[in-house]
């Protein structure tokens, strides 16, 4: 079976500007980036109550924005 979408893949590296060049290699696009902190970010990492910085990447087709507005 092929993989037929991808909607949200969160990775934890220790280098996000070297994680970020090398997506954007592959042929990704930066979308943006944010800081999150408190409890939402412990729910969705699993990691607990802290802060991380995190950066959103894209297809550069855009094709997963046709998904989500389904």
């Amino acid at each position: 079976m092929a993989l037929e979408r991808m909607d949200n893949v969160g990775i934890v590296v220790d280098d996000l500007t070297a994680t970020i060049d090398f997506f954007l290699e592959l042929g990704l696009e930066l979308e943006g980036g944010a800081m999150v902190e408190g409890e939402w970010a412990g729910r969705v990492t699993g990691l607990g109550n802290h802060r991380v910085e995190i950066a959103m990447m894209r297809t550069p087709d855009g094709s997963y924005r046709r998904r989500r507005a389904k």
